[in-house]
């Protein structure tokens, strides 16, 4: 069963991913903050992370630099996962490392599922 790190700070967001992204048969882990994230996808060693960039603690692209640098976790796929569009955070997070960047204003949660399994069922 593929493991999918969600990191997202809003709780209704998380669970709405956790539910529907178990329900696709991934075994989800929650992370709060961008420590959080660091530590979890160092531990899990997930399949793949959603990551949100606006998150207490340590932001997402402080996460992404911390989770790319390090040698056990720079393979994992990195999809951002956000509110933030401007073309500026677009491209500091495809530099930092991301596969892919999401913006949830723009998506129904069917348009994540489809995302996340273009990278995990292909």
């Amino acid at each position: 069963m593929p493991k999918i790190l969600v990191a997202e700070d809003d709780r209704f967001l998380m669970k709405i991913y956790s539910d529907t992204l178990g329900r696709e048969g991934y075994e989800i882990i929650l992370a709060t903050n961008g420590e959080e994230a660091i530590s979890r996808a160092k531990e899990t060693l997930p399949d793949l992370i959603l990551l949100d960039l606006v998150m207490p603690i340590k932001d997402g692209f402080e996460a992404l630099e911390a989770i790319k640098k390090d040698t056990k976790t720079k393979n994992i796929p990195v999809i951002i996962l956000t509110n933030l569009g401007q073309e500026s955070d677009i491209a500091r997070g495809k530099t930092l490392g991301a596969v892919d960047y999401l913006v949830k204003s723009n998506l129904a949660i069917k348009d994540i599922i489809a995302k996340v399994n273009g990278y995990l069922k292909k």
